[in-house]
């Protein structure tokens, strides 16, 4: 136990209670209660002597649990601080000790969902992620809100760079969205549209898009209809402003629509959410979002034409990709250059010379946005992939396998395995033109693949 740690401690170093007291700069009767085992003690209270005893912080934290929360009735009291302390040290460990202590009894669901939510705002999300798992794990047969919600924190927590673990998570949170009070719910659908748009499974990202657009459509009627106070609290929560939900939808589709070769059809979805003169809402908000839409619209008007196969429209497009600031949507806007490129055969060394400097800035920044983090280092491979492809083609080898063994490294880290066995097959279209330390590193990466069953001969 802690008590006799810290009387072996006492003896050891010939100190009476009094002294440790001085030393804690804790009341000697505290000290002495602790000891003869009177009193439990708070985890300030263990810091303070665990730092006196010269001992890293943290350190008697498992005794802890075992001395006063296992086979003991939970004191939320001393808990709640005890979590906080172990999230701040990374002591993920026994935060699960405690977890699974405490929730068979369903009554502390609430108070450790709470815990969650703080620690979650405060970024410690390894540790609330602990506690959002406890909480569904317990709920799991109530069908509850608090429990849907776990759901959907512990969904945007796992979402990274695996993309297999992304469609576990997508897969297992996507059955709770109905069970989501009405405007989380339309995050919910835009956050899971994200994820499967950088998965490209292009019919979840439909029918994700179309539910939420529906849901938005019937949330704006009834905020215009009947301006309760209720109905404004449940719009205040949403992350954008409500007509954003259903014009994005459009956006999504028309995204699918330019994944299938449907660029008459994406041109339909693009002017839809060009026009917003049924947006209501003036002030300054609505606006910079309206301002959004209208710029995604000019370049996607640009893109559907020129990958339909109108190349007059290209130079205009690289005009006005000049003229945009460097932001996350620069490296979609590039790679669609790529795409028309290399479908129609074209020379673009001069564009790519021009933008160099923004090519070579691409670079993966984590983001608490599912889409930044997820869409654009997607789209960013997307674009190494390509310009590998547009370099192989043009006989410019070494720069062409150098994106190429880039792609199919990244692939390999993120479970990539569509993108694997692309850049497969592109390698094994050009190998002949391959040196010795090239081929050596591309056999390297397949083998590791095979190894992982990323990929099979």
């Amino acid at each position: 136990t802690i008590r006799a740690e810290l009387d072996r401690y006492l003896q050891q170093e010939g100190l009476n209670i009094a002294q440790f007291g001085q030393i804690a700069g804790m009341n000697r009767g505290i000290i002495s209660a602790i000891v003869t085992g009177n009193k439990s003690m708070s985890v300030n209270q263990l810091d303070l002597i665990t730092e006196a005893m010269g001992l890293p912080e943290g350190h008697f934290y498992d005794l802890f649990v075992e001395n006063y929360i296992v086979d003991h009735p939970p004191n939320m009291r001393r808990i709640e601080p005890f979590l906080y302390r172990c999230a701040e040290l990374d002591k993920l460990d026994v935060i699960r000790r405690v977890v699974g202590a405490i929730m068979d009894n369903l009554l502390y669901s609430p108070k450790l969902f709470e815990i969650a939510e703080e620690l979650l705002s405060q970024g410690r999300n390894a540790a609330a992620l602990l506690l959002y798992e406890g909480v569904a794990e317990a709920e799991k047969y109530q069908h509850s809100e608090r429990l849907a919600v776990c759901q959907y924190r512990i969904f945007t927590i796992q979402i990274g760079d695996d993309q297999s673990r992304n469609i576990r998570a997508a897969a297992v949170f996507e059955a709770f969205v109905e069970r989501l009070d009405e405007s989380d719910q339309l995050d919910a659908l835009k956050d899971l549209a994200n994820v499967y748009r950088s998965l490209r499974k292009w019919d979840k990202v439909d029918e994700m898009a179309r539910k939420m657009r529906a849901k938005a459509e019937i949330q704006y009627s009834m905020k215009h209809e009947q301006r309760s106070r209720e109905r404004d609290e449940s719009v205040n929560k949403l992350s954008r402003p409500l007509f954003v939900y259903i014009s994005y939808a459009d956006l999504l589709c028309a995204s699918v629509c330019e994944a299938q070769d449907d660029y008459q059809q994406a041109l339909q979805y693009t002017y839809a959410y060009a026009d917003l003169g049924w947006v209501e809402e003036t002030d300054e908000t609505t606006q910079h979002w309206i301002g959004l839409f209208q710029n995604w619209a000019e370049c996607n008007i640009y893109v559907n034409t020129l990958l339909s196969g109108d190349i007059s429209v290209l130079s205009d497009y690289v005009e006005y990709i000049a003229a945009s600031k460097v932001d996350n949507e620069m490296v979609t806007k590039l790679l669609n250059v790529m795409f028309a490129a290399n479908r129609y055969k074209l020379d673009i060394n001069d564009i790519l010379k021009r933008f160099d400097m923004v090519i070579d800035s691409f670079v993966q920044q984590p983001s608490s946005d599912i889409y930044t983090y997820q869409v654009v280092p997607e789209q960013t491979t997307r674009f190494k992939y390509e310009l590998a492809k547009y370099y192989l083609n043009r006989g410019n080898y070494s720069y062409g396998f150098k994106f190429l063994l880039d792609v199919l490294s990244k692939s390999l880290a993120n479970n990539k395995e569509s993108f694997f066995i692309r850049c497969i097959r592109l390698f094994e279209q050009f190998k002949q033109f391959a040196d010795v330390r090239t081929f050596i590193k591309y056999e390297s990466l397949v083998s590791v693949g095979q190894r992982d069953r990323l990929f099979y001969y």
